[in-house]
């Protein structure tokens, strides 16, 4: 089968894959491998339960998982069936999970069984609902409303048919203000964020299900496919959009047992795999990293990393130091991307073994712009290098369809600006006279204190950059005097390790004064969101109530 309107759809260029190289492996996890033949033929007995359920074109899929087999499998048979998949994230709950299954008009959910609860506690509330799949645990633990995964799997395959590269993936975004948006993108465009994935084979973003094949097949053969680990999650866009090109150049996914972040299991499967690529999410699964290899190297027992290629970062900053300690460990080269749910590919930012043999030095939070890529003042002035002046990053190509059912915020972010449409999720920059940009932060969740802007991510970095911080968030506090206070949380390396006095002291180096957090609250362990992104509301949160109690220490 092909593609109706000449744009090719990832299910059918997968299908090309199968068939061409099917017994190479698709999906590993935890040491369990599924090859290509089978990937696809159990993503077409699900696609069949899902229209044996009266899910069709444009249906909307919810998938509320952990990282497994299931993730892919669902997500591929949601594309078979022309359908939208849409993440939701697994630390949802009550309100949060109801809204996010009303408003993707979701008519099917897979959901892990550890989160059935969640599920039973709204379903009645979303009575679009067709259909509710129980994935793992117990066979007798499947309640009479859910169908269990291994009888999903149980349909006769469903038939192929012709799809088209209008067909949406759903990504929503948490963002950091209001309630999670989802970002449509349609298979035309997500194919186009794969340049960089196919331009190290020499070879061009396929166009049809047969340049696929033919692709996989010669990838395959030179022993050069994508081994990814997806160390962030699948539901977060981080491991999500380069798994998606992992899979259509004929690759293989990898995921973890554990739900909780394990390094050293990391670097078990990375060794176990023969892993070539690792998505990630700065400093915070990096320094678990460097950790774990430190411990592996005093034991004697460092592991075969030889395969080991590429680090790819997204999301959130990863720092110079960070990025130097792992490549001590072992010479690969470290991609940190800039980008978001709203746009891919933004700026990067390589860091690699060569570089550092040559002396080149790369700084944390600079970036070199992408081809597609510009930065605007408010106004719609290209921002001139050198100037300090600050801008908003715009990505020109590819872009999302946009906000499902929010036109209005679809605009926001996605205007015309100097004649054509662009991508503006709100980083702000300054360039530097050699082009590279600094990034500053998102607008959203900028500081105004006594009348100056203060982006959070600046000052994290500089307090990153201490020897007696592991990990920080910066934050801005109600203050009588200065409108908003800036406030840090900060997990120190050892107890007693530093106190705000010299924290302070060591970052006035750095920092111009009214950057220099007001008050420091230190805590044991810093809480992120599972995809290693700051958790602002937390923070927010922790600061006030250990200020209210008089504890800021």
């Amino acid at each position: 089968m092909g593609d109706i309107d000449g744009q090719l759809n990832l299910a059918t260029a997968w299908e090309a894959i199968a068939d061409e190289i099917g017994d190479q492996p698709a999906h590993s996890a935890a040491g369990v491998r599924s090859s290509w033949s089978e990937f696809d033929d159990r993503a077409a007995r699900l696609a069949a339960t899902l229209t044996a359920h009266g899910l069709g074109p444009d249906s909307k899929v919810a998938l509320f998982l952990y990282n497994g087999s299931e993730y892919p499998e669902a997500q591929y048979a949601t594309f078979k069936i022309r359908g939208a998949p849409a993440n939701v994230n697994y630390r949802y709950t009550g309100d949060e999970l109801a809204y996010i299954l009303d408003n993707a008009d979701a008519e099917a959910i897979f959901f892990d069984h550890t989160l059935a609860d969640r599920v039973d506690a709204v379903r009645q509330r979303c009575p679009q609902l067709k259909l509710l799949v129980h994935v793992g645990g117990d066979p007798g633990d499947v309640a009479d409303w859910a169908v269990s995964y291994e009888d999903a799997l149980a349909s006769d395959p469903m038939p192929r048919i012709d799809r088209s590269g209008s067909d949406l993936w759903f990504l929503y975004t948490g963002g950091t203000t209001g309630m999670p948006k989802a970002v449509m993108w349609n298979h035309a465009n997500l194919l186009g964020t794969m340049e960089a994935t196919f331009r190290p084979f020499k070879e061009s973003v396929p166009t049809t299900p047969a340049e696929a094949a033919a692709i996989a097949r010669r990838v395959a053969d030179a022993g050069r496919e994508i081994r990814q680990l997806c160390a962030a999650p699948l539901m977060h866009g981080t491991s999500g959009i380069p798994g998606l090109a992992t899979l259509s150049h004929g690759g293989m996914l990898s995921t973890l047992a554990n739900r909780n972040f394990d390094a050293d299991e990391l670097w078990r499967t990375v060794e176990a795999d023969r892993i070539t690529m690792i998505t990630m999410v700065g400093d915070a699964f990096g320094r678990p990293m460097i950790e774990s290899l430190d411990r592996a190297a005093a034991e004697g027992r460092t592991p075969d990393l030889s395969s080991l290629r590429l680090l790819l970062s997204s999301g959130v900053m990863f720092s110079a130091p960070i990025k130097d300690a792992l490549l001590d460990h072992h010479p690969c080269t470290i991609v940190d991307t800039l980008g978001s749910s709203e746009g891919t590919g933004m700026a990067s930012q390589v860091t690699s073994g060569k570089a550092r043999a040559a002396g080149r030095r790369e700084t944390t939070a600079r970036f070199a712009l992408g081809e597609h890529t510009r930065v605007f003042t408010e106004d719609g002035r290209e921002v001139e290098r050198g100037t300090g002046e600050r801008g908003l990053i715009a990505l020109g190509w590819p872009l999302p369809v946009g906000y499902f059912k929010d036109p209005e915020k679809t605009e926001s972010a996605f205007p015309m600006v100097a004649g054509r449409r662009w991508s503006i999720p709100g980083d702000w920059a300054t360039v530097e006279a050699d082009g590279t940009i600094t990034l500053l932060g998102r607008g959203s969740a900028c500081i105004n204190t006594g009348g100056e802007k203060v982006f959070p991510e600046e000052v994290e970095e500089a307090l990153k950059e201490l020897a007696a911080v592991t990990d920080c968030n910066v934050v801005g506090v109600e203050d009588e005097r200065w409108g908003q206070a800036v406030t840090a949380v900060v997990e120190l390396t050892a107890p007693g390790a530093a106190d705000e006095d010299s924290l302070r002291a060591e970052l006035r180096a750095g920092l111009a004064g009214f950057k220099v957090p007001k008050r420091i609250v230190f805590v044991d362990r810093l809480q992120r969101s599972p995809n290693g992104k700051s958790d602002y509301r937390w923070a927010r949160e922790f600061v006030v109530g250990a200020l209210s109690r008089g504890r800021p220490r």
